[in-house]
């Protein structure tokens, strides 16, 4: 019994030692929470996103991340493989329209009809109406672009993109979710928003200091860009003739939005009437918001099996507000069978529910 007993205290002093001292990728830092506002007032909790029709992605094919409406008529889809899928509007007649051979999270078309992508491991990317790929910026200033995220291209022709991370890279870090998650575990704000201008073919930096700036929309005007910065819970107003602008300068050419959202969001596309959709890929963790303060255990939290990790629990919400910031949609389907909602692509006729993992693309008419 004795021995026992020992060998019991022995494996608790090596799990205290590991849970205490097990070497993680982030050095996390304290920040402040705001105490979660709940599904009340614009986001009171409703089942206006229940009951979506599905469409099946070919066979192997998942993670619908974004999707748009292109001049042909056509659904074009950036899924987990890496490719971008071209169908009918009814998802029928799918092929696969581009390969980039990394991870494309975010796309739009420009005036000549390429698509510009912005791809989490190769960086800013166009597609040409051929069909070929080119890298149109990895780099800015000789830094690497290590987590290209969401992109939009102005009238001008200049093209407007985030890169969510400083530090954490996808392709060195087990794919965009972890290294996503390494990020807002640190709560450093290392990401940006970045300009390329394909005139001079030169990329800058507008604003820095942003937790995961993720999605990334065009006010009316294109004199202000709308960023969903995904670990802090708010969508910003940013000049678009900001230069390396510090999101926490307290610089009226940068000002939060829309502040202390009940969920993570992320992708941003303008539909019609003037509205922005925004999708939160889940709900916000009481947890989470608990260890804001408690850097050490954020990171005691990354020695645990991921099956603890405070993920968000399965929950389908989108939301549309307007260039002066009120809230003029909100759905939601708290039983979770459409979770992961990353955004929306509003058309003519239907409402195209975009999610992060399923092999499915769920819309409902407008």
């Amino acid at each position: 019994m004795k021995k026992f007993a020992v060998g019991v205290l022995v494996l608790l002093a090596a799990l205290a030692a590991y849970l205490a001292f097990w070497p993680v990728p982030v050095q996390p830092v304290a920040w402040v929470a705001p105490a979660a506002p709940g599904y009340q007032g614009a986001h009171a909790a409703n089942t206006q996103l229940a009951g979506l029709t599905l469409i099946p992605l070919p066979p192997g094919e998942a993670g619908p991340e974004h999707v748009l409406l292109g001049r042909d008529g056509k659904l074009y889809a950036a899924v987990a493989s890496g490719r971008i899928l071209r169908m009918h509007a009814d998802g029928s007649a799918a092929e696969v329209y581009a390969d980039t051979g990394g991870r494309v999270l975010g796309f739009d078309f420009d005036a000549a009809g390429r698509l510009i992508a912005a791809d989490a491991v190769k960086g800013l990317l166009a597609v040409d109406t051929d069909r070929r790929v080119s890298v149109l910026a990895d780099r800015v200033d000789g830094d690497p672009i290590r987590y290209a995220d969401a992109v939009v291209v102005a009238r001008s022709g200049k093209i407007y993109f985030s890169d969510a991370s400083g530090r954490f890279a996808p392709a060195d870090w087990g794919g965009t979710f972890d290294a996503a998650v390494l990020d807002i575990v640190e709560q450093r704000a290392t990401g940006r928003i970045l300009e390329y201008d394909p005139a001079t073919k030169k990329t800058r930096v507008v604003v820095r200091g942003l937790s995961f700036p993720n999605g990334a929309a065009l006010s009316a005007d294109e004199q202000h860009l709308y960023v969903a910065e995904t670990g802090r819970y708010r969508i910003w107003k940013v000049a678009v003739d900001a230069t390396d602008l510090d999101a926490g300068s307290g610089s009226a050419q940068a000002q939060v939005l829309l502040d202390n959202l009940p969920g993570y969001p992320d992708n941003l596309l303008r539909g019609d009437a003037g509205r922005i959709w925004v999708g939160f890929t889940g709900p916000r963790n009481p947890v989470v918001d608990g260890m804001a303060g408690k850097p050490w255990l954020r990171a005691l939290t990354l020695r645990l099996p991921r099956a603890l990790w405070p993920l968000p629990v399965p929950y389908g919400h989108v939301f549309a507000f307007d260039d002066s910031g009120r809230i003029v949609a909100d759905l939601q389907d708290p039983s979770g069978s459409y979770p992961q909602t990353t955004g929306v692509t509003e058309t003519a006729e239907r409402l195209y529910v975009q999610n992060l993992h399923l092999g499915v693309l769920g819309w409902k008419p407008r």
